[in-house]
């Protein structure tokens, strides 16, 4: 268990400082990224009502540009249900990790409910980052200050995206969208000693490329599926030999 360095005096204070800690970075790239997802929603013909409702309800880019695409092509409402829901239940397994490190005796488990809905790559990578750090009953309100800001933000940059459609060349908006992954990365690799991530970081960027190549619709689930397998099977059995 990490030493709880960074304890604040109080749940508020805890609350603050994660509005204070997506402040910078997290909330430019995030903000840009759906600064690009706004002008595509105008581009494919949706309303900004249904830009907005997706990015209350389902924030998360890739379920969002899944939806865009397949109201493009003329999917019906089921198939674009179908397609959305597949490709954000990978939130599930995110939300199972975080969240039970935040429960605390004593309060309502709708706060724990009502947090789930915040569980993104951003905030989950800055929650499993500083949450542990914190003492337990500080962990909830710093993830709601960090990821609620972000998500807040990402309702109202949606609209101003849709609004600046025409100052946005859809190049330039596909691009913007895709800093959001770069940002993952980048704040990954910041923590390089935990060896089952470097390894399936490593793993992932060598099979990717081929494995695309061989299947394009399915070879970036299976890049995923055996890096991250491998890199967690292999530092298993590396903690064996040496623990």
């Amino acid at each position: 268990m990490p030493d709880q360095t960074r304890a604040y005096a109080s749940p508020r204070a805890a609350f603050r400082g994660g509005m204070r800690d997506v402040l910078g970075a997290p909330l430019l790239v995030l903000g840009a990224s759906y600064l690009g997802f706004g002008s595509l929603v105008r581009a494919s013909g949706l309303g900004l009502p249904v830009g907005l409702l997706s990015t209350l309800t389902g924030w998360a880019l890739p379920g969002q540009m899944v939806l865009v695409e397949a109201y493009a092509v003329g999917a019906s409402l089921l198939a674009m249900v179908a397609a959305v829901a597949l490709v954000n239940v990978r939130l599930l397994p995110m939300t199972l990790v975080l969240l039970p490190g935040m429960r605390v005796p004593g309060r309502p488990r709708w706060w724990d409910y009502a947090a789930a809905h915040l569980v993104a790559v951003t905030g989950w990578v800055q929650g499993m980052r500083v949450c542990p750090t914190l003492p337990p009953e500080q962990r909830l309100p710093y993830f709601v200050g960090f990821a609620g800001i972000l998500w807040a933000s990402c309702v109202a940059w949606t609209a101003v995206g849709y609004h600046l459609v025409t100052a946005v060349p859809a190049a330039v908006s596909l691009g913007l969208v895709f800093l959001n992954p770069l940002y993952f990365i980048l704040v990954l690799t910041a923590d390089l000693r935990n060896r089952a991530r470097l390894g399936a970081m490593v793993l992932g960027a060598a099979l990717g490329p081929p494995l695309y190549r061989l299947d394009p619709e399915w070879g970036l689930l299976a890049t995923g599926l055996i890096a991250g397998t491998a890199a967690f099977l292999a530092d298993r059995l590396c903690r064996r030999r040496h623990g």
